[in-house]
């Protein structure tokens, strides 16, 4: 009993963790943007840079997280970026400067990179040492809970509160959230060793397995950016959505709340790439029917597809990286970020400047379901790799 409720305490410290740097820090941007841009001033081509620079933030922290194998430098790192990322939502209240925004929003990045990748890797090692099932299904339901947080928070603020207003309602909101995030997450222990004494081993893939399963990461992390920072103000510009926006993305996180779990059970019957390439079809068709059918209940469930499949391909990919680096988890989760990052900064700023072109998000839309679809493929071949692999262990 003891022993379970440690269990409740770390996953629940995980779960507080992401919806506050992934929710508070981060995507709260995207339901508050068409209100910045009404009443800051804050313009289209703008909009798509300070999200660019939100995750270059998010991969300079990917970047460090690699690199870093020392699991007491990780906890120091955690806990000081759990408080960066109130700070830097606070900020975002505080000025119209765009420079200011920009430095606000890269410190977010990193702050993100650092609940994803050096919580979830603390927390996995945690797992992993105490001999429970190496999924993270219940943690990154914190995801899910910090976007629907995020979206339904703006819509009930928003007739009483300004822009800045809700900017300084979500720093509350993360000073309540840091309490459990610092408090229930133990500091990290450095044995080598399971609690029942087995020692804990790396098994890391091989090299073109590695390669192959980033550029197909690559193409999941620029298939889920465009939609998650623009579908607001995408679905609001589609014919007869005017205001549904914020509702849509608040299904994106309905949709991602339960989806980890979900994908754990599914991963369990069919072999994670299976699950892998399932969720990306999935992805596939919830980018594509708010453009291609249009309406309201097509574009809800565009939504709960996409919002349950793109946290279901981080969770699952996390999981995979971190049971090949047992002793150090945040390694491989670094690197594949890495990959899914880079997409973050590119899809971000190309979806903006397409948009001032055309005049509309859509083509991004359109562009991001076809790399998706590339990178579907890619998982396909890296079954054929893990079976090449496998023959030549033997």
């Amino acid at each position: 009993m003891t022993q379970q409720l440690a269990r409740l305490k770390v996953l629940g410290a995980g779960i507080f963790s992401l919806i506050l740097t992934l929710g508070v820090a981060r995507f709260a941007y995207t339901p508050l943007l068409p209100l910045m841009q009404q009443q800051a001033g804050l313009g289209v081509a703008a909009a798509g840079w300070l999200a660019a620079i939100n995750y270059a933030g998010y991969l300079s922290g990917a970047l460090i997280a690699s690199q870093i194998s020392d699991l007491v430098l990780k906890d120091k790192l955690y806990r000081i970026g759990m408080v960066l990322a109130v700070l830097s939502t606070a900020v975002m209240g505080l000025t119209t400067d765009v420079v200011v925004w920009a430095i606000s929003r890269y410190v977010a990045g990193l702050c993100s990179a650092v609940g994803m990748l050096l919580g979830t890797g603390l927390i996995l090692n945690w797992l992993i040492r105490h001999n429970q099932r190496s999924e993270l299904g219940i943690h990154f339901s914190g995801l899910g809970l910090g976007i629907a947080g995020c979206a339904a928070a703006v819509m009930l603020m928003s007739p009483a509160l300004d822009w800045r207003e809700q900017w300084w309602a979500f720093a509350a909101l993360g000073c309540l959230l840091l309490v459990p995030a610092l408090a229930w997450l133990p500091r990290p222990d450095t044995s080598g060793l399971t609690t029942s004494g087995q020692k804990m081993v790396d098994k890391p893939p091989s090299k073109l397995y590695l390669r192959v399963f980033m550029a197909a990461y690559f193409c999941a992390g620029f298939g889920y950016v465009v939609s998650a920072t623009f579908i607001v103000a995408i679905v609001n510009k589609l014919p007869g959505m005017a205001g549904q926006g914020n509702l849509v993305f608040l299904a994106i996180g309905l949709g991602a709340a339960p989806a980890c779990i979900n994908w754990d059970f599914i991963a369990r019957r069919t072999g994670d790439l299976n699950a892998l390439i399932l969720a990306a079809v999935l992805q596939i068709v919830g980018i594509l029917l708010p453009v291609m059918v249009g309406g309201l209940l097509p574009t809800l469930f565009g939504a709960l597809l996409f919002g349950g499949t793109f946290i279901g391909m981080v969770s699952l990919v996390l999981s995979m990286a971190g049971r090949y680096y047992p002793t150090k988890p945040a390694k491989m989760m670094g690197k594949m970020t890495l990959s899914y990052g880079a997409a973050q900064i590119i899809g971000p700023a190309f979806t903006g400047q397409l948009a001032v072109q055309l005049g509309s998000y859509n083509a991004g839309l359109y562009f991001a379901a076809g790399v998706m679809a590339v990178g579907t493929v890619l998982l396909v071949g890296l079954k054929a790799v893990e079976r090449r692999d496998a023959a030549h262990a033997l």
